[in-house]
């Protein structure tokens, strides 16, 4: 069921909301940026994001193929969304599970995870998950 959470950087100096819903498949991948950061999305469509606060606080990060951007805050230097620009479903936000406002543990625990390969840049899963 869809509704709307209210996410945040560490330091609260990026502030935002997304209409998500938890029970759809979240993501780990095994790029060498989602592995070094932990970055664990849940899909928002662009309609579906709103930055409320923080545009001026957050740093663009483009690597390897230039095609995702990847923002992170300046201040505590956690990376409360992202956008896909080239993905199975088109121009997404990855928003970061972790980073969302009073969300219970157990409803943490019960999302869905689809293991992306992303490392090969296939939308599959890679042969090791558990790691991630």
């Amino acid at each position: 069921m869809r509704r709307t959470y209210r996410g945040s950087c560490h330091c609260g100096a990026v502030t935002f909301e997304a209409d998500l819903d938890l029970t759809q498949p979240s993501y780990r991948c095994n790029c060498s940026i989602c592995r070094r950061t932990r970055f664990w999305p849940a899909v928002a469509m662009p309609a579906a994001f709103r930055l409320l606060g923080g545009e001026d606080d957050l740093v663009e990060y483009l690597f390897h193929s230039r095609r995702n951007k990847h923002y992170f805050c300046r201040h505590c230097g956690v990376r409360p969304f992202g956008i896909g620009t080239d993905t199975p479903v088109g121009v997404m936000y990855g928003v970061n599970i972790g980073c969302l406002e009073d969300v219970p543990e157990e409803t943490l625990a019960a999302i869905p995870i689809t293991h992306v390969d992303g490392l090969h840049d296939r939308f599959a899963s890679p042969q090791y998950t558990a790691h991630l």
